[in-house]
C-alpha cells in the first residue's frame, strides 16, 4: 500500500475499518462496473497535484493529467477540469514563500497564478490536438437563476464543441475561497457543485492521497488501511475528515462535503491519487482504484466501509 499524504489529512487514529456485507460488496461491484459507461465527468486536481512543494508548476504532472484527459475526450467522454494552484503558483512566481493573510496579496497572487497556469494547460493540451477554455466561477452566478442558465449553457456549448473547460474560483472578485470561510470555500466544494449543475455522471477528486484512509497513513504507515467504497457519508465517516496542507486550501474534510453534495444529486465521486492521473483510465474500466463514494439513492444495506483485500 502507497502512505503518500499529510499528517494533517486525518484526525483519528483509527487503525480497523468494519467490513462490508454481502449487500453491500455487491453494491460496491456493480457501481464500479458503472463506471464504464460515464460519459460526462468532472476531475478536479488540488495544488498539491499541479505544483512541487515550492510552488512551481509540475509540468510532468501536468502533462500526464492533459494526456489523460485529451485521450478520455477521444474516447467519446466530456470532461470538465477543476484546477487548484493559482495562488501557489502566483507565489513562486513572486518568490514569496509564506502564503499571505492579507486578502488583496492572496487575490493578486491569484491573478497572476491563474494566468500562468491557463496558459501552461492550454499549451500541453494543444499538443494532444486538444482545445481548452477557461471559465472562473462565483457562488453568486451559481445562486442567481438567470447566471446559472447563462453558465450551464455556456459549459454545454463547450462541450458540444469538444472543448475541455478549465475552472476555477474568481478569486479576484470572490473573496469566498481565499477566506476560506464562505460560499464555494475551497475548489472541492467547486467541482460538486459544477458536477451537479451539468448533471456529470461522476466526480473524481486528485489529490496527494490514493483515497480516504481508517487514519493518516503518513503517520501511521501500514496500519492504515485504504477504505475503497462507503456507501454513505455518515457521522463515522466525517470524523476521518483533517485539513489541508500548507499550500492548499482543501482537505478530506471538504472532499468528503464534495462527496455529500454530489451523492445528494446522484452523482458518485471517487478520490484517488493526483500523481497518478492514469489512473483515471482504470477507474473508467470499473478497476478498483481509491475510495468510491456511492449517492445515497444507490442500495447499500449497513452504511460501513469496505477494507482492503488482503
Amino acid at each position: 500500500m502507497e502512505t503518500a499524504g499529510k499528517s494533517d489529512e486525518y484526525s483519528t487514529p483509527r487503525m480497523a475499518w468494519p467490513q462490508l456485507s454481502e449487500p453491500q460488496a455487491a453494491a460496491a461491484r456493480s457501481l464500479r462496473q458503472r463506471l464504464k459507461a460515464v460519459r460526462r465527468l468532472v476531475v478536479k486536481v488540488g495544488t498539491s497535484t499541479v505544483t512541487h512543494p515550492n510552488g512551481a508548476m509540475d509540468l510532468l504532472n501536468i502533462e500526464r493529467l492533459c494526456r489523460t484527459l485529451a485521450d478520455l475526450q477521444s474516447q467519446g467522454r466530456q470532461v470538465i477540469l477543476v484546477s487548484s494552484g493559482a495562488i501557489a503558483v502566483g507565489m513562486n512566481r513572486l518568490r514569496e514563500r509564506k502564503r499571505p493573510r492579507e486578502i488583496p496579496e492572496k487575490q493578486a497572487y491569484a491573478a497572476i497564478g491563474q494566468a500562468i497556469l491557463i496558459n501552461g494547460y492550454n499549451r500541453i493540451m494543444a499538443e494532444y490536438g486538444q482545445i481548452s477554455a477557461q471559465v472562473l466561477l462565483t457562488r453568486d452566478d451559481t445562486d442567481n437563476p438567470e447566471a446559472l442558465r447563462n453558465i450551464r449553457n455556456t459549459f454545454m456549448t463547450l462541450l458540444d464543441k469538444g472543448v475541455i473547460p478549465i475552472v476555477n474560483e474568481n478569486d479576484t472578485v470572490s473573496t469566498h475561497e481565499v477566506f476560506h470561510n464562505g460560499t464555494f470555500g475551497d475548489n472541492d466544494k467547486l467541482s460538486a457543485i459544477v458536477a451537479r449543475i451539468l448533471e456529470a455522471d461522476l466526480l473524481v477528486l486528485m489529490s496527494d492521497i490514493d483515497g480516504l484512509y481508517s487514519c493518516d497513513p503518513h503517520k501511521y504507515g501500514s496500519e492504515a488501511c485504504l477504505i475503497n467504497y462507503v456507501p454513505e457519508v455518515n457521522r463515522e465517516v466525517d470524523k476521518l475528515g483533517g485539513e489541508a496542507g500548507s499550500l492548499g486550501t482543501g482537505g478530506m474534510k471538504t472532499k468528503l462535503a464534495a462527496a455529500r453534495i454530489a451523492g445528494a444529486a446522484g452523482i458518485p465521486t471517487v478520490i484517488t491519487q493526483g500523481h497518478r492521473p492514469g489512473d483515471l483510465d482504470l477507474i473508467l474500466g470499473g478497476e478498483t482504484i481509491g475510495t468510491l463514494f456511492a449517492p445515497p439513492s444507490l442500495p447499500s444495506g449497513e452504511s460501513t466501509p469496505e477494507t482492503p483485500e488482503d
